[in-house]
């Protein structure tokens, strides 16, 4: 008896079922592997020490495999753009923005140039010059990297814009826009502007090669979002727990790979805004 009863004991024990719950997370792709890596291995460890759980990151290929991943429950938690947000949130009813960066209640998407167009930077409205040229989004569903942007140039000429450039295309993330722009693959690319200003400030880029020629207006981007399960996962309170560990996060180093100054409370009602033009764009179902 005591023999089975101890079998019995050590099966239970290493069940999956009655493991420790680990909590998933995964991010955007909206830049090089690198530097995602450096950036989320350290925020595994961060909320691993303030959850008492283990965290672990997953990477994905695609901001569409982002919005996959947290459907289908691979992940809890996950660090979208505003448009993947609104996506996964509508594929998960209940889930929750819970946190976004102080710079993401004032986001924007920079346009830029290689120096061969000649296209001199505009404070008023997006340079007419840019009609005709070659153009690089980032990745298809990007928030500041094809969403608003593409959002601005039908405002701006009132047609698509396939009908306003030479030749579109998507380069996959905002780093690599750059990179294109300043090598003149590409005359003209929209990105991220906290991602162009980090690789000013870092000496990434030459800005002999490629200039900022426009600076949208601001909309909300970037957000941390909870699936409204997790409670049932991890506990009473854990859904709290993630959000007060994000908002306290302090460390300067780890904010800079981000890079954002704090994290600020937010809600899914911030993000009316992304929706509506989503909608408007047909970029959103």
């Amino acid at each position: 008896m005591r023999l089975i009863t101890g079998l019995l004991v050590a099966l239970m024990m290493s069940s999956p079922a009655l493991a420790e719950p680990t909590l998933y997370f995964t991010a955007i792709p909206d830049e090089d592997e690198t530097s995602l890596e450096k950036r989320f291995s350290k925020v595994a460890d961060y909320l691993e020490s303030k959850l008492d759980v283990p965290v672990r990151f997953v990477p994905v290929k695609s901001y569409a495999a982002s919005v996959t991943t947290f459907r289908n429950n691979q992940v809890q938690l996950a660090w979208f753009g505003g448009l993947s947000g609104v996506r996964a949130r509508e594929a998960v009813p209940g889930s929750q923005a819970i946190a976004q960066g102080a710079e993401d209640q004032k986001f924007r998407s920079y346009f830029i140039a290689h120096k061969s167009t000649g296209i001199e930077p505009s404070e008023g409205k997006l340079p007419k010059a840019v009609t005709g040229k070659t153009l690089s989004f980032g990745s298809r569903g990007s928030t500041s990297g094809r969403l608003m942007p593409e959002y601005y140039i039908r405002e701006r000429f009132n047609q698509a814009p396939d009908e306003v450039f030479s030749r579109v295309g998507f380069s996959g993330n905002h780093t690599r826009t750059a990179r294109l722009v300043e090598t003149g693959t590409y005359e003209v690319g929209v990105l991220n502007y906290t991602v162009w200003e980090k690789m000013v400030d870092n000496g990434e880029i030459d800005t002999d090669e490629a200039q900022v020629i426009w600076k949208s207006p601001t909309y909300p981007d970037y957000q941390w979002t909870i699936r409204g399960d997790v409670n049932e996962r991890f506990g009473d309170g854990f859904k709290q727990r993630v959000q007060k560990a994000l908002l306290n996060m302090d460390d300067p180093e780890l904010l800079e790979t981000f890079p954002r100054s704090a994290f600020v409370p937010a809600s899914n009602d911030d993000y009316k805004t992304i929706r509506r033009v989503g909608r408007e764009t047909g970029l959103l179902d």
